[in-house]
């Protein structure tokens, strides 16, 4: 009986050894990326709409967090926004993919080292709020359906099944 306790530590063991790197890689992956989300300050976004509208709705969002502007640059082939609070230093970089898609990155520091993710993420949120009440003033409103027109969408729809 004392031999087969043996074979079985022996092999718990060599089970519990094979697991250990394979715990280890995955608790290290997992401690760099929470570390880079909250050292790394980075949010971005694509949005489907010209880098002019793009623009407008972010310094509208600065604006309504409080973040004055600071100044606004151009690189290869985009722009780039500066604006600061009293202890914050962020950075809108527009850079226009096609004439209607244009991708935002913002980065917020705060302090000397130290990044603030949320404050880049709610940036980004808030040029997604602002250019979708901006982009639902320009889309013409779609007429509804009329009472003539009422049976033939009934009829269409039942010859696809529904």
């Amino acid at each position: 009986m004392a031999r087969y306790c043996v074979f079985f530590l022996i092999g718990a063991c060599l089970l519990l050894a094979a697991c250990e790197p394979v715990a280890i890689a995955i608790l290290g992956a997992s401690a760099s990326t929470a570390l880079r989300y909250n050292m790394d300050g980075v949010a971005s976004r694509t949005f489907t709409a010209p880098v002019a509208a793009v623009k407008s709705a972010s310094l509208a969002a600065l604006e309504r967090m409080g973040l004055a502007l600071d100044s606004t640059s151009s690189f290869d082939s985009g722009e780039t926004i500066f604006a600061r609070a009293q202890n914050r230093d962020v950075e809108i970089e527009l850079e226009p993919i096609t004439k209607q898609a244009t991708r935002v990155r913002v980065t917020a520091k705060g302090g000397s080292l130290l990044y603030d993710n949320a404050t880049a993420v709610e940036l980004v949120q808030q040029t997604e709020k602002l250019l979708e009440v901006g982009l639902a003033k320009l889309t013409p409103a779609v007429p509804a359906m009329g009472p003539a027109q009422a049976p033939a969408a009934a009829a269409g729809s039942s010859k696809i099944g529904f």
